[in-house]
């Protein structure tokens, strides 16, 4: 059975809990707090040399870091990774596009009005965050006015990844209701059978 090491509240987290429920594999979550500096013990180090959650420990025990770069190991073989080049390739876009254009901007946002109720200090960089991150929301919103999902008209890996922080973008005080494309992909994304919520 796989472990994974994680915050139920994290985007990132909360990929591989979605990958997983969807592909029906079962697996045992293990709380990480990082506030409480619990990625920078010793053991968790041993895991994750960069300190940072999500980890997926293997049977075997050994262990893979990087959301999307375990949602590609999970998926692999799966409906939600197209084996053809062109597709595959898409959705690898839509994956360096979230962590490079995306989460710096929205999942950042929402950590310093959620986790940290907007101190003071973080305020200008909120507001940056506020505008590269509705840049991001345009992006996404110009290609689901053409599809259905992020590659094409079938639910991958992509939409995983940028369904995790979009759909709680409100809570980094995003408001999404300019963005009808957008909203209609969150509701397929919620609607498939095996979906599970973020703190389900």
């Amino acid at each position: 059975m796989y472990k994974v090491y994680g915050d139920y509240r994290s985007g990132n987290c909360y990929k591989i809990k979605l990958m997983l429920h969807l592909l029906g594999k079962e697996s045992k979550w293990v709380p990480v707090d990082i506030l409480k500096g619990e990625t920078q013990t010793p053991a968790f180090l041993e895991m994750n040399p960069n300190g940072k959650i999500p980890v997926l420990q293997l049977e075997d025990g050994s262990c893979l870091w990087e959301s999307n770069a375990i949602l590609n190991f999970l998926a692999d073989g799966s409906e939600f990774l197209p084996s053809e080049p062109r597709l595959r390739t898409q959705v690898l876009q839509w994956q360096f596009f979230e962590q490079y254009s995306h989460e710096p901007y929205i999942a950042v946002a929402r950590f310093i009005q959620l986790y940290q109720g907007m101190p003071a200090e973080r305020l200008e960089e909120y507001e940056t965050c506020q505008v590269r991150g509705h840049k991001a929301l345009k992006v996404m919103e110009q290609q689901l006015k053409r599809t259905s999902y992020l590659v094409g008209e079938n639910y991958s890996i992509a939409d995983i990844a940028l369904y995790a922080y979009t759909h709680v973008a409100g809570e980094g005080g995003f408001d999404l209701s300019g963005y009808p494309a957008i909203q209609g992909w969150l509701q397929r994304v919620a609607s498939h059978p095996r979906h599970v919520g973020m703190l389900d």
